[in-house]
């Protein structure tokens, strides 16, 4: 498995780039909302990576960051009839943040206005990722969900790697929350997660 590439960024597209690693050219499919982070051409560059084998090929998908990643896995292995092209188009449509929101609070107009999400498609993401992805939410008074601080973004991230992981979004919640009270607001969503895997005994 190849967890990440790193070197230089040889050629951009919003869909796709190609990252040279000691001389051997890397293609890699990516999320307009990696693309609109990525460095300028001939500069190093630093991708999390999905790699799916199929019949016909093998294909590398990217992301800046673990996130995105996550959200990717989690939308390829629990929701039927989603595959690596949509969860593409999904992290293209929505800003990860947003999209949690909308499965949160049942937004299904909104994720069905994603380019190649049907109505369907979108209940059944709600359906099948609400458990997964809707408690870490913050909300605010009137019960919506609010945009996240950078603390809590980190606490939403880290909950997503580990139900990603095999935990259940409940304890993944719980351990991320104890491990960020040890480790202070600032840490990482790294080190959140490697505290809660150790917590667990992984």
């Amino acid at each position: 498995m190849i967890a990440f590439l790193h070197g230089k960024l040889v050629d951009v597209l919003p869909t796709q780039v190609t990252v040279d690693v000691q001389g051997v050219g890397y293609q890699v499919l990516i999320p307009l909302s990696s693309f609109d982070r990525l460095p300028a051409r001939g500069q190093e560059v630093k991708l999390l990576t999905h790699l799916a084998i199929r019949e016909d090929a093998h294909v590398l998908y990217g992301f800046v960051s673990p996130g995105e990643r996550d959200l990717f896995r989690l939308l390829i292995n629990t929701v039927s009839g989603v595959g690596p092209k949509m969860a593409l188009n999904i992290l293209s449509g929505m800003p990860t943040t947003a999209f949690r929101a909308a499965v949160a609070s049942g937004d299904v107009k909104s994720l069905s206005q994603i380019s190649g999400v049907g109505r369907k498609t979108a209940e059944r993401i709600v359906v099948e990722l609400k458990d997964k992805v809707g408690a870490a939410l913050p909300v605010d008074a009137t019960g919506l969900p609010r945009p996240a601080a950078p603390a809590e973004q980190a606490i939403q991230d880290a909950v997503l790697a580990l139900v990603a992981l095999g935990f259940k979004q409940p304890e993944a919640f719980e351990s991320v929350r104890a491990a960020q009270a040890v480790l202070g607001v600032q840490a990482s969503v790294e080190q959140l997660v490697r505290a809660s895997l150790r917590k667990g005994g992984g």
